[in-house]
C-alpha cells in the first residue's frame, strides 16, 4: 500500500486537540474525513504530536496509507478544499517509503510558545499568545532555562495525565528571546512529556515575574515534583513548529 505524508497548519483555538475525541471537534478527525471524500476509503491518519485544544501548528507532519496511488497535488487541493472552514490547512502531500512514519521516525520535534508582554490585552493576537500584562525579566528567565537542557527527570514539569514510560527527557534547545512586545520560548527535543512546555514556561514566568530566583528554579526542577512547580500556561501561546527526520 502507498503512503504518503501531509505537512498541516491549524489554529488550534476551535479544536479539542489534534486527536480524535468522543466529545468536541479534532483536526484528525476532519482530515480523515476529507481524505474519505478524496480518496472513496476510510483511512486513520496519525500525526507527529498530539497537541492539546487550544494549541496551535505551523508544521504538523502526518501519515496515511491508501490502497491506490494518488496525485499529491490534486489531492492538497481536495484537503484544502473540503475542510473548509476549518481554520486547517494542508501544506504539502507527498508519497514515502513504506517504513516511514510520522511519529515513530521523528527525531527531533519543535515548539514555539508566544507571550505578549505589555499592559494591553491582545486583539489581533487574541487566543495566539499569552498574555502577560506585568513586565518580565527576560535575562533571569534566559539564565533558568539554560537549567533545563540536557538530559533530566523532568517530573516537575510533567502533567499528571502524561502516560509516558519514564520522565527522563534530553532537551536539546530551549531559547529565550525578547522582540518588542513578544517574548518567544524555542524548545527542541526528540519528544516532550504532556505539558512539559507549557509547565516550563510557567515556571519560567515565575522567574520573569520576580517570585522566583534563578536558584528557587534550579530546586523546582530537581525536586521532580509536579507540585514544586509553577502553573501551566495557556495553551493559546503553543505552537508545534516542526519536526525532523532523518
Amino acid at each position: 500500500m502507498p503512503r504518503y505524508k501531509m505537512t498541516i497548519e491549524y489554529d488550534g483555538t476551535n479544536f479539542c486537540g489534534w486527536q480524535k475525541q468522543k466529545d468536541g471537534v479534532s483536526v484528525q478527525e476532519k482530515l480523515e474525513k476529507a481524505l474519505a471524500v478524496f480518496a472513496h476509503e476510510k483511512v486513520e491518519i496519525f500525526g507527529a504530536g498530539r497537541t492539546d485544544a487550544g494549541v496551535h501548528a505551523y508544521g504538523q507532519v502526518a501519515h496515511f496509507d491508501l490502497s491506490k496511488e494518488i496525485d499529491t497535488f490534486a489531492a492538497q487541493a481536495s484537503f484544502n478544499a473540503l475542510v473548509r472552514p476549518h481554520a486547517i490547512g494542508v501544506l504539502n502531500v507527498e508519497k514515502v517509503d513504506d517504513d516511514f512514519h510520522a511519529r515513530f521516525s521523528a527525531i527531533e520535534r519543535t515548539y514555539i510558545y508566544k507571550i505578549l508582554n505589555r499592559r494591553t490585552p491582545p486583539v489581533l493576537d487574541a487566543n495566539r499568545v499569552w498574555h502577560v500584562g506585568l513586565p518580565l525579566d527576560v535575562p533571569s528567565m534566559q539564565k533558568a532555562a539554560l537549567l533545563l537542557l540536557g538530559k533530566h527527570d523532568f517530573s516537575t514539569f510533567r502533567a499528571s495525565e502524561c502516560q509516558a514510560k519514564s520522565p527522563v527527557k534530553t532537551l536539546d534547545e530551549l531559547t529565550v528571546t525578547k522582540r518588542g512586545d513578544y517574548i518567544f520560548f524555542l524548545v527542541k527535543a526528540r519528544s516532550f512529556l504532556h505539558h512539559q512546555v507549557r509547565n516550563m514556561v510557567g515556571s519560567l514566568v515565575q522567574v520573569g515575574l520576580g517570585y522566583w530566583t534563578v536558584d528557587d528554579f534550579h530546586e523546582a526542577l530537581h525536586a521532580c515534583d509536579r507540585t514544586k512547580g509553577g502553573p501551566t500556561a495557556p495553551a493559546c501561546g503553543l505552537y508545534f513548529q516542526s519536526v525532523r527526520y532523518e
